[in-house]
């Protein structure tokens, strides 16, 4: 593995008297990672604990060697780690590209690339179609895609998406793959927290799988692919190999 961007150690994380993270610890480079789990195995959490959203943490998550943990929201984004949430999160008084210009556009360092508005509509055409109509009304697809641009806005050395693929046409789920493909092709770190082991495998090699709150094992996409038995133990879903 490349040197890595992120860096998490023995992170725990409660909502009141309940643990819900316990003891998590991985690494990400310049690289795609994936996070894949069934429902309720604490995935928006851990997302949510690194972006400063979670109340109550405990543990280390050192982004370019250093402590982030800990921090508000704006400084953890401030320091280079974007964030496309899931259900995206949008606004409805604000249009498509209303959405883009409200936000504050990152540093970058070492050269690295600086997203422009104009850029994302070049990423995403469909986008400067539909960039005087409310948000709300775009396609989930199209919501997405807007996710992914306002978050690339800021100029993100790490990018976390949390369940992309969710609620999305297999065409769509397509564009979306090739979207990540295509910003770790130009050197970006990324987080991809997925339940379909579809898209996980397609998306990213190395393969983080949760299992309530703890990261029960590290794998490689060809591997989980060709074990029909960890993809019932671990994910509950019918293998891969037996689908149509």
């Amino acid at each position: 593995m490349s040197e890595p961007i992120l860096s998490v150690r023995d992170l725990d994380a409660f909502y009141g008297r309940a643990q819900i993270l316990e003891g998590v610890t991985f690494e990400v480079g310049a690289e795609a990672v994936a996070v894949i789990g069934r429902n309720g195995m604490g995935k928006t959490t851990l997302c949510n604990a690194l972006m400063g959203l979670m109340p109550s943490v405990q543990g280390s998550v050192r982004f370019k060697g250093q402590e982030v943990l800990g921090k508000p929201p704006y400084r953890i984004a401030g320091a280079g780690i974007g964030y496309v949430p899931q259900g995206r999160r949008l606004f409805q008084s604000l249009s498509t590209d209303e959405h883009l210009r409200m936000v504050r556009s990152g540093r970058r360092e070492n050269g690295a690339r600086r997203w422009s508005i104009g850029e994302i509509y070049e990423l995403f055409p469909r986008l400067a179609a539909r960039r005087r109509i409310s948000a709300t009304q775009l396609s989930g697809g199209e919501q997405q895609m807007l996710a992914i641009g306002r978050a690339l806005l800021t100029n993100p050395e790490l990018l976390i998406m949390d369940e992309p693929s969710e609620g999305l046409a297999p065409t769509i789920v397509e564009n979306v793959i090739e979207t990540v493909r295509t910003l770790v092709g130009e050197g970006m770190a990324l987080l991809l927290v997925e339940q379909n082991l579809g898209v996980a495998t397609e998306a990213a090699e190395r393969q983080l799988v949760m299992v309530a709150g703890r990261i029960a094992a590290e794998t490689t996409a060809a591997a989980l692919k060709d074990d029909p038995e960890a993809q019932r133990r671990y994910l509950g879903v019918e293998p891969l190999a037996s689908r149509s």
